[in-house]
């Protein structure tokens, strides 16, 4: 039986946005959604998570701060001449806790601006997350730990602390090499590697893709999402 409570605890959460007590991680869950966007416009840049944080907390500044947002990348765009280009599926998705929703739904029909790029923003489609098996994060970045067996044993440790119970691996890219990611933020590099996590059952599914794992949440890493509907 999956739990849920319609008011998030903010107070047992951490700076970022982990339960501090594990036993409130396994026995209840906080309500979250997701909203799904429309993005229109021509082209945004390929590393764009930074700049769209920005814009977007620009806008609503009540964001910048709020545990358990997450903002995933711009999906469905075609690499070209160094550029993302946008099409009419292409999609913005962030969750919030269902409290909060107001927040960004403010955004809807907004226009951010991401470098000289410029996007509107359509009417969001709110769903409420569904479990997976099988869970995948294109970006994880856990501070220190940019070796792969260092980052896959500091990767199971969260997972751990969370109380989940599954198996981690790192994605396999294209050419069948680790799938190694980069985040550029104000001039700095920021390493990370894809993430799957497989073996789950429905609670832990939905509470890895509540409380994520890593950094830069906001910033469309340690997102999870769902590979196979269970």
């Amino acid at each position: 039986m999956l739990h849920f409570t319609e008011e998030l605890r903010h107070e047992n959460l951490d700076q970022s946005g982990y339960p501090t007590n594990l036993i409130d991680a396994f026995t209840e869950l906080p309500l979250l959604v997701e909203l799904s966007f429309d993005v229109v416009g021509q082209a945004i840049p390929v590393d764009h998570a930074y700049e769209l944080f920005s814009a977007i907390a620009h806008f609503q500044a009540q964001l910048h701060d709020l545990k358990l947002l997450s903002i995933q990348t711009i999906t469905n765009t075609t690499f070209e001449d160094n550029k993302l280009l946008l099409s009419k599926f292409s999609k913005l998705r962030m969750r919030v806790p269902a409290e909060q929703v107001r927040l960004v739904y403010s955004l809807a029909n907004k226009s951010l601006m991401l470098s000289k790029d410029k996007i509107r923003l359509g009417i969001p489609k709110i769903d409420l997350l569904q479990p997976a098996s099988t869970l995948y994060s294109r970006m994880v970045v856990i501070k220190g730990h940019q070796q792969p067996e260092l980052f896959l044993a500091a990767a199971q440790s969260q997972l751990m602390r969370l109380g989940v119970d599954g198996k981690v691996a790192i994605s396999v890219g294209s050419h069948g090499s680790l799938n190694r990611k980069t985040l550029k933020i104000r001039g700095f590099t920021v390493v990370g590697f894809g993430l799957e996590v497989v073996e789950l059952n429905e609670q832990d599914s939905l509470k890895l893709q509540i409380y994520g794992i890593g950094g830069k949440r906001k910033m469309g890493c340690g997102i999870f999402v769902p590979k196979q509907r269970i």
